[in-house]
């Protein structure tokens, strides 16, 4: 780290700490009452969501309205990083620099990862720091001070900085073999990398940054065992990660593939959610995992890279033959020309917002049904749509769940509920 960035991190750390202590943190919504005897599901649903102070819902609405700039500034600076590196021909030196240090071409394109992830980890750091701490505390959802939220996004770098580097050292000695169809084992390479990475992530990823211990309370475990028996999920222990460290925010999750299924769910929702909350939340969860929705997501991942390649193919070589002499890029195989394949898919996935995420809202929407179907807490499946809506905006407009909503709406998602509870379908007791 240069002597510059270490001053600018230690005011920027100064800054954030003097102004996250003087901002109480909001509370959470809540309802002052739960809504009773109203049978119709519209009346009802507009009772629980008029139980939010109008002042917490402003909060809750300034914040996720925010995420709609957030996604587009995020892209100009990656847009703007990659034409940097390009025009500056900075990835050239890089790649240079690469070549000097070995002649093995696989590990060229490894060491030129490593540059190019430290380069853009740098430039995106301002960005980084404004949307991860500032703004978290600004609203009241970080427990950080500025050194736990920047060791954290030091670790963060260094594993980006690993997978990248094997990544295109993979990568790019496919493109060296397949110069005419690069494109096709491209796409192949991705789906195999995001398959692992499924896998891997939850048992050797999300540990580095969270301790995962058993729930040992059996009020609260043995219900939720109870649901994933009834459920063929092969788990036998459920873990609470203490991410109240980080955030206030409330999840959990089942992950795992042949031996490895693992139930989860944050300390914040064990702390903050009554029993049928927690078991609302944890047959959402079992849904994704009943359904399906891992090897789903992967189907419809494997088609955007598929459909990413295809416009990098149509994309690339026409750029090239334009700006390439001027870049130092001599073609697809040139680990220097990958700054532009990381504009191009970063432009797709721009442009394709709406559509992922409706894709990912009707999948939580599944998992929504099936969890009021397997919980059968109406009441609690409303109340922890309230708790999210500090930060999800609970009545957006038609076009706006749309195009920025990958979850359903917290209106939504209480119509469901009361939907489900006017059928006056039977419901056990919990004891």
């Amino acid at each position: 780290m240069s002597v510059r960035l270490l001053i600018f991190v230690i005011a920027l750390a100064c800054f954030s700490e003097t102004s996250s202590a003087q901002g109480a943190p909001s509370p959470s919504p809540r309802p002052v009452a739960i809504p009773t005897g109203i049978t119709d599901p519209a009346a009802a649903t507009r009772a629980w969501l008029d139980t939010i102070p109008p002042d917490e819902k402003a909060r809750s609405d300034a914040y996720f309205e925010g995420g709609y700039w957030l996604i587009l500034w995020n892209f100009l600076l990656t847009a703007a990083i990659a034409l940097l590196i390009l025009t500056t021909r900075l990835s050239t030196r890089i790649r240079d620099v690469a070549a000097r240090l070995t002649k093995f071409r696989p590990i060229q394109a490894g060491i030129y990862a490593i540059g190019f992830a430290l380069i853009t980890g740098i430039l995106s750091f301002p960005l980084n720091f404004y949307e991860g701490f500032v703004r978290e505390h600004q609203y009241g959802m970080s427990n950080q001070i500025f050194w736990a939220w920047f060791s954290e996004s030091l670790n963060a770098l260094e594993i980006a900085v690993v997978i990248l580097a094997i990544s295109l050292a993979i990568l790019y000695r496919i493109f060296q073999a397949t110069e005419r169809t690069w494109w096709i084992w491209g796409t192949v390479f991705g789906i195999i990398l995001i398959t692992i990475g499924n896998i891997a992530a939850p048992v050797l990823i999300e540990p580095i940054f969270n301790k995962y211990t058993p729930l040992t309370d059996p009020k609260i475990r043995d219900p939720i065992l109870d649901l994933a028996r009834a459920n063929q999920i092969p788990a036998t222990q459920v873990f609470v990660v203490d991410q109240s460290r980080q955030t206030k925010r409330v999840s959990a999750n089942v992950s795992g593939l042949a031996g490895t299924t693992r139930i989860a769910l944050n300390d914040n929702l064990l702390n903050q959610c009554t029993l049928p909350e927690i078991r609302e939340v944890m047959a959402h969860e079992m849904g994704h995992y009943v359904l399906n929705h891992g090897a789903k997501g992967t189907a419809f991942l494997s088609i955007f890279i598929f459909v990413g390649f295809g416009l990098a193919a149509i994309i690339f070589n026409r750029v090239i033959g334009k700006r390439g002499s001027a870049w130092g890029v001599t073609g697809i195989a040139d680990p220097a020309g990958f700054p532009l394949l990381m504009l191009i898919f970063a432009t797709y996935g721009f442009v394709l917002t709406p559509i992922s995420n409706t894709i990912g809202r009707n999948i939580e929407r599944e998992a929504d049904a099936f969890a009021i179907n397997a919980a059968r807490e109406p009441d609690a499946a409303a109340m922890v749509a309230l708790k999210l809506g500090k930060y999800r905006k609970l009545e957006p407009s038609p076009l706006e769940e749309f195009i920025f909503f990958d979850h359903p709406s917290g209106r939504s998602r209480i119509r469901m509920a009361m939907d489900w509870k006017a059928a006056q379908l039977p419901c056990g007791e919990v004891k």
